[in-house]
């Protein structure tokens, strides 16, 4: 039977970056049939629901009905240690990252934490993710395993280093491509699930490793590739020290066969003229972590400038670097740099970053991200009356954007009255 879901209906034909407010579609009064995990059709309720007399009708009332939210690069391994007092990058990878991530060796433990980041995601209303693991395929193998039984569709990959980390957290460049590639070809592909090729940066793989991950990922070119570049000035420091003869940071990976469409680079806020020019010509993703980029302080991100030359541009939460589960938290945090850089981000602009936005940056946005028929059925919706504070703004609001934006800014887990992912709602 076809589920009828109705309320306020948000969605997007184009990138309001470019198109401005015309890329977006919103109904006051609307409907999304599906039925098998897809979309079947979207419009106005009343004409739906005489189309459909035999759907099963879930009415929202007055709250936004959306698709749901994508994060486009996360740690699951550091959900327990999210909020952890700030220190800068290295500093912080060495006192609570990598010590947390030795425990994913124990293949329960891994479970188990995969198991409560799957439930926080669903809770914020994200239905989709990207992440890395650790260095232990167990840990690979409990997250695919958490989101498969929750029907969500995400990405993951096995984290590589052979040097710059703690014993216990290295492997080596030949056990990282096997165990890698071990990995793609189990889950590759499998239900909504999608392996992704992770050397985690270029300071903690050695040139040897970072060839060898660049041929797995020539081998198997539908796959996604992802990694850190850029993110703070004394990491760049430090790759320049490891990397004499690079051209720059992202020549680390080029010149390593890890440069190319499907890549997926975290941070990217320090970037020189060329990795801007190479980024752009190979048509690369570039993902921005706002609360991550404020927590450690690492720096502002171009996103005016960066989206103006066309860059791929999804948002992410980057946690546990990031201080917060929330997609809702991360766009006000977009927002937030995008002002001390002289751009205020428009509402459409930060709801399609967090749905559509994401969904391209990682090649899916013929899947996710968007409510059309066809697309599959993930959907979060929206409470814009969640608090009192938002209650009282949202009331006095002219028109739907201003209705968002105070949920936007304010919002939390209680804004997310209902999550359905693979067309089934999951709480």
């Amino acid at each position: 039977m076809a589920d009828l879901i109705l309320g306020q209906i948000l969605t997007f034909s184009g990138d309001p970056f470019a198109q401005g407010l015309s890329a977006a579609r919103h109904l006051s009064h609307g409907a999304v049939l599906v039925e098998a995990g897809k979309v079947l059709a979207l419009g106005e309720a009343d004409v739906l629901r005489a189309a459909h007399p035999a759907a099963k009708v879930t009415d929202y009332g007055r709250h936004l009905i959306s698709a749901g939210f994508i994060d486009a690069h996360v740690h699951y391994p550091q959900t327990a240690i999210i909020a952890s007092w700030g220190k800068r990058l290295i500093d912080w990878l060495n006192s609570y990252t990598f010590p947390e991530e030795m425990r994913f060796a124990d293949a329960a433990y891994a479970r188990e934490v995969a198991a409560r980041y799957c439930e926080l995601t669903l809770a914020q209303g994200t239905t989709s993710f990207c992440t890395y693991a650790t260095i232990h395929p167990e840990s690979v193998e409990a997250i695919f395993g958490a989101a498969q039984a929750r029907g969500q569709r995400i990405w993951a990959g096995k984290t590589c280093m052979d040097r710059n980390a703690p014993d216990g957290l290295r492997d080596t460049a030949q056990s990282a491509y096997d165990d890698s590639k071990r990995l793609l070809q189990t889950w590759h592909g499998i239900d909504r699930l999608s392996y992704v090729i992770t050397p985690r940066f270029s300071p903690t793989s050695t040139p040897e490793q970072l060839s060898a991950m660049g041929a797995l990922w020539a081998e198997n070119p539908g796959c996604l590739m992802q990694t850190h570049l850029s993110e703070q000035t004394d990491e760049i420091a430090w790759v320049k020290s490891l990397f004499p003869t690079a051209r720059d940071y992202l020549d680390t990976y080029e010149s390593h066969g890890l440069l190319g469409k499907g890549g997926l680079y975290g941070h990217a806020i320090w970037l020189e003229e060329r990795e801007k020019a190479r980024l752009a010509e190979v048509d690369a993703s570039l993902i921005h972590c706002p609360t991550s980029n404020t927590f450690i302080g690492s720096g502002l991100f171009d996103m005016a400038g960066l989206k103006a030359a066309g860059h791929r541009v999804g948002l992410a939460t980057d946690t546990g670097g990031g201080s917060s589960f929330s997609m809702l938290r991360t766009m006000a945090a977009a927002y937030e740099l995008g002002q001390l850089r002289g751009r205020a981000l428009h509402p459409a602009e930060l709801w399609w970053l967090a749905t559509a936005g994401s969904a391209r940056a990682l090649h899916a946005d013929h899947q996710i991200g968007t409510l059309a028929p066809g697309m599959e059925a993930d959907l979060v919706v929206i409470d814009l009356a969640s608090t009192p504070a938002i209650e009282q703004a949202t009331r006095r609001a002219d028109d739907i954007w201003q209705a968002i934006f105070p949920t936007i800014m304010m919002g939390d887990d209680r804004a997310i009255h209902a999550t359905w992912v693979n067309g089934r709602p999951s709480r």
